[in-house]
């Protein structure tokens, strides 16, 4: 009989250890996809298609990207980025895990999304306040808790005046300590979504919704405009 599989959830928790015990709290992701390459892990989030609540919220919006920019943060093997660019937006999607941004190119040959290596904590200074659209799925929560103020910081700053801002991600309640957290991930508070507000960047909606999966898990949606 062939041996049970590892929980995927397990075996990124356990890379990721790895990387913060060496003081690389981003090496893990490369690591990660390097494994689900040689089929020793499955790349939790990798769900072979566009995540879902950007799917509604692109079903309630009707975004026009004719003319516009996009930027999609962690974009793994593309299923987000292919969604954004069939819309019309001229969408640059990035990792910081080259594996991943191999895959991506792999997985969509005909791809009109540019797929490229970065680090979202030192992204490339001509990004800088230049995207009408910047998405955000689970990036920042994938990272310690002590990163995320940062990561935060640096998501926001990519988007244009007059451009929009979608985070996606898993919610945890306030009253949660961070100690308490054993992750990845790390799932954010109410404080940490409002805290990618600033104030040219301001908070427009607030979506918490049970994941369908597990209605115990419940995810942020929020969109935010620059004025």
């Amino acid at each position: 009989m062939p041996e049970p599989q590892e929980d995927p959830d397990v075996v990124s928790r356990r890379i990721a250890h790895e990387s913060l015990s060496q003081d690389d709290p981003t090496g893990w992701f490369d690591r990660l996809y390097s494994a689900a390459e040689d089929g020793g892990a499955v790349v939790p989030w990798d769900r072979g298609t566009a995540h879902p609540m950007l799917t509604e919220w692109i079903d309630e919006s009707h975004p026009d990207g004719t003319g516009k920019t996009a930027l999609i943060v962690g974009a793994g093997t593309g299923w987000d980025a292919e969604l954004i660019a069939d819309l019309g937006y001229e969408t640059t999607a990035f990792d910081i895990s080259p594996t991943a941004v191999q895959a991506a190119h792999r997985n969509h040959p005909d791809s009109k999304a540019q797929y490229v290596t970065a680090d979202l904590l030192a992204p490339p200074a001509e990004w800088h306040r230049a995207y009408d659209l910047v998405v955000e799925i689970y990036t920042v929560q994938a990272l310690p808790i002590d990163l995320q103020p940062a990561a935060i910081k640096q998501v926001g700053e990519q988007v244009a005046p007059g451009g929009t801002l979608l985070v996606i991600a898993a919610s945890r309640p306030d009253d949660v300590p961070d100690s308490d957290v054993e992750g990845p991930p790390w799932p954010l508070t109410r404080a940490a979504i409002k805290s990618f507000a600033t104030p040219d960047l301001r908070l427009i909606q607030l979506d918490q919704s049970p994941s369908p999966v597990d209605p115990t898990i419940f995810r942020w949606r929020a969109e935010y405009l620059r004025d």
